[in-house]
C-alpha cells in the first residue's frame, strides 16, 4: 500500500471516529478536526468558546500540529493556560491540495500519538 493510501485510509478511519463521537454521525470537515485539537491542547474542555477564541483555537492547533515538521516550537502558557508558539521556519508556499495533504498527515500523526487511531 502506498503512502497516500495508508493516509487515506487512516483519515477514513479517524474522521469516522471523531465524527461519531462529536457530530453524531454527521462528517466532520478538516477545519473542525483542527478545531477539535486546539480544544484538546487547551485542555478547557467544557467551556463556551467565542467567535475569536475559536480561531485562536485553530491556530493552537496548526502550531500544535506543525511543530513536529519544524516550523514552530512551543514557547510558554500564559496566565490564561493558553499556550504560544514561536515560529522556527517559515511554512512554504503549497498550493491548496498539498496543504490539504500536509495538514491531513499532521493530524493523522497527532492521533496516532495519541492513540486514538493506528
Amino acid at each position: 500500500m502506498s503512502r497516500d493510501e495508508k493516509l487515506k485510509e487512516r483519515w477514513d478511519i479517524l474522521i469516522q471516529r471523531l465524527s461519531d463521537k462529536f457530530a453524531d454521525g454527521d462528517k466532520l470537515d478538516l477545519d473542525s478536526v483542527i478545531y477539535l485539537i486546539g480544544v484538546q491542547e487547551l485542555g478547557q474542555l467544557n467551556r463556551k468558546f467565542k467567535k475569536d477564541d475559536k480561531i485562536n483555537l485553530m491556530h493552537i492547533a496548526i502550531c500544535r500540529l506543525l511543530e513536529p515538521y519544524g516550523y514552530y516550537e512551543f514557547d510558554f502558557i500564559d496566565a490564561d493556560g493558553w499556550p504560544h508558539y514561536k515560529i522556527k521556519e517559515q511554512l512554504p508556499h503549497l498550493k491548496a491540495g498539498e496543504q490539504s495533504v500536509l495538514m491531513k498527515e499532521a493530524i493523522v500523526n497527532y492521533f496516532i500519538e495519541k492513540e486514538f487511531i493506528e
